[in-house]
């Protein structure tokens, strides 16, 4: 017998996740969604999957648009990943006139984003509630250093950089 949907939801609280701004620019509008289930598919062509519930009001704007931003988030930025998710009450259009975007691009990318990927969406599945997304990606950048936010056990968590050492290997 499958698991419940609660206990699968419980198991899934536990699976840390990086936090993510999808964004999205064209004819059909601009917008921008947080996201956790985002996944790095092949680097042969450059492709990773985002997972958008279709449910959502931004899920055909991602898909009539077909161009995206995949905007990793550093851990200062949690605020960006509650207004993104829908969590305030700041309306969509505003987020959009804030200093924080890199305009040079055909969809909004964050300037201080720990990366940012520019693709085109080459295939999409339908799966449950959600849509898989495939995007191939043509453009990237990486900012150094900096902490990670993450997702774990329902809440933000900052990731540093530093590794961990195994006890007893410390000098």
């Amino acid at each position: 017998m499958p698991p419940s949907r609660t206990d699968f939801r419980e198991a899934m609280a536990h699976l840390p996740a990086a936090v993510n701004i999808l964004t999205t620019d064209g004819p059909n509008g601009r917008c921008g969604i947080t996201l956790s289930a985002v996944c790095s598919v092949t680097d042969d062509p450059p492709t990773v999957l985002v997972c958008v519930n279709r449910g959502s009001a931004m899920h055909d704007v991602f898909r009539a648009n077909g161009r995206v931003g995949l905007n990793v988030l550093g851990g200062e930025q949690q605020e960006l990943a509650l207004h993104f998710a829908g969590a305030t009450e700041v309306a969509m259009a505003e987020r959009f006139t804030w200093d924080i975007w890199d305009r040079t691009h055909d969809v909004p990318v964050l300037k201080e984003a720990l990366v940012t990927a520019i693709g085109t969406i080459k295939h999409t599945v339908p799966m449950g509630s959600h849509s898989v997304l495939f995007v191939d990606i043509e453009q990237i950048r990486t900012r150094p250093g900096g902490q990670s936010l993450v997702y774990f056990n329902r809440a933000f968590h900052r990731l540093d950089a530093d590794p961990l050492v195994p006890e007893g290997t410390r000098s």
